[in-house]
């Protein structure tokens, strides 16, 4: 922590900015979404397992625990473990029947559209809702048409959708509703866990996830007959030995990558506790810098903390995102941009609807403001604060850096 406090709080020289020239703060790079590992041994005796009884794939015992163990925690009925979260999503797609158009949010991960266009289904982008960055149940009914069969909330950053208004919507137009909960594993709403709403729900536990399996994904149900279906599209139709009934795919998740998930369940709650104590030390550590405003979890409901989520309001704080993480980035601080650009400025949606930003004016914003910072266990509170120093000396220096970067003719952001 002396670099940042004594370096820069103190002497206030912006030539000490690794993005000016200066040494980096930190010597290792530190990522959002750096792997949690949890107890290794636990990993490896698993491993070794699986490699004594060789039975890697196809259904094994780590796989079959591990649709289990998600079941229980979430208190859902079913549990499909995938190879990843986008063929989950794919499968979940199929499964419901969804055709023509489905009404989703631009501000997500690419997957998600590209989970509906790679079947010929058009996702028609809804806007979000500004406080909540989900989608905005208030703005879609006014966007369904004839060719709409269905809709996908997106639970983003573990937030919630608003699912009530959301189901009374699909309800009304008897639209199929499922969800994107790839962010909200661990998570609840109103008390109880995401996972339980809609046709089917979707996880993500990919190595980015503070739960992993290395590469996954999960698809969890209610509905005993979807459930069934989606079992036999897991694994190319198959019900039985050389017995093939419906069409399928190869989505399976393998022994190994199941063997890491379960690890990972082991540990969930150290590692949602360290989650949410950085995400207290960085909210405390920000919040007397202008400009700079942290994304509130919902209070009373149980949450994984897994992103560190800011909005840079450039015309407070006189500095705009994309400088601020590129200022972080020179100190080895790998600050993200969420979800930039969103869905409908990627390719083909972009040449598809070229004028969808007209209709989207709270994700348009959005885009241009959220940034993400690292978390998890691969830091500590000194790391967070050497951060947040960062970001408190660049604010308080703006006006020099800018001026700087133009006497220099530097690219300015």
């Amino acid at each position: 922590m002396n670099f940042v406090i004594n370096h820069l709080k103190l002497k206030c020289e912006i030539k000490d900015l690794a993005f000016l020239g200066g040494i980096p703060t930190f010597t290792e790079r530190l990522h959002v979404g750096r792997p949690n590992i949890g107890n290794r041994q636990s990993l490896l005796d698993r491993m070794n397992d699986m490699l004594d009884r060789k039975w890697l794939t196809n259904n094994g015992k780590f796989v079959q625990e591990f649709e289990q163990r998600i079941a229980d925690y979430i208190g859902v009925k079913h549990c499909i473990a995938n190879c990843n979260g986008t063929v989950a999503l794919e499968l979940a797609i199929r499964a419901l029947g969804l055709t023509g158009e489905v009404l989703v949010p631009s501000f997500t991960f690419i997957a998600t559209a590209h989970a509906l266009q790679w079947q010929e289904i058009t996702p028609v982008f809804c806007d979000i809702d500004p406080k909540t960055h989900t989608i905005d149940p208030y703005r879609l009914e006014a966007m369904i048409t004839p060719r709409t069969s269905g809709i996908i909330g997106v639970h983003v950053w573990g937030n919630p959708c608003n699912v009530e208004t959301l189901s009374e919507i699909a309800e009304k137009h008897n639209l199929k509703l499922m969800f994107d909960a790839a962010h909200a594993f661990g998570c609840s709403y109103k008390g109880q866990m995401i996972g339980n709403f809609g046709e089917a729900e979707v996880f993500s536990f990919h190595a980015t996830k503070f739960i992993n399996a290395f590469e996954g994904g999960a698809i969890v149900t209610n509905n005993d007959e979807l459930a069934q279906k989606l079992r036999l599209m897991n694994n190319f139709g198959f019900a039985g030995l050389d017995n093939v009934i419906y069409i399928g795919t190869n989505g399976k998740m393998s022994e190994a990558s199941a063997a890491m998930g379960l690890t990972s369940l082991e540990s969930i709650e150290e590692f949602i506790e360290i989650n949410h104590r950085n995400y207290q030390c960085y909210k405390q550590e920000l919040s007397d810098i202008k400009g700079i405003s942290i994304f509130p979890y919902q209070n009373g409901e149980r949450c994984n903390y897994q992103y560190i989520v800011l909005e840079v309001d450039e015309t407070i704080a006189n500095v705009n995102r994309d400088l601020l993480v590129k200022i972080l980035e020179a100190e080895n601080v790998m600050a993200r941009r969420y979800f930039y650009p969103s869905c409908h400025r990627m390719e083909p949606y972009r040449s598809y609807f070229p004028h969808a930003g007209l209709l989207l004016p709270e994700t348009e914003k959005l885009t241009q403001r959220v940034m993400l910072l690292p978390t998890g266990t691969s830091i500590n509170t000194e790391d967070i604060a050497k951060v947040v120093n960062i970001i408190r000396f660049s604010i308080a220096n703006s006006d020099s850096i800018q001026k700087h970067l133009h006497q220099n003719k530097l690219e300015m952001i």
